[in-house]
């Protein structure tokens, strides 16, 4: 499965952030970005429970403040 988190930190440590998300497994690309979140990271997991995993990974980064988990959704197959 697939799925985008959205990424808030807290100010001044969006480089320190990024670097440790990109080292988180599971995360395929991570970026940062404009507007109401910080940093997308783009995950591949084999279910949702290690999508979840993933996910309390990112949270527990020092700096991180709030993120948003977006599940890719096969409309229309």
């Amino acid at each position: 499965m697939k799925a985008a988190i959205l990424i808030s930190v807290e100010v001044n440590k969006l480089s320190g952030v990024l670097n440790e998300v990109k080292k988180v497994s599971g995360v395929k690309e991570a970026f940062s970005v404009a507007g109401r979140a910080d940093i997308v990271a783009i995950i591949e997991a084999k279910d949702l429970n290690e999508l979840s995993k993933i996910s309390v990974k990112l949270n527990s980064i020092l700096g991180v403040s709030t993120t948003e988990t977006l599940i890719e959704a096969k409309v229309g197959e």
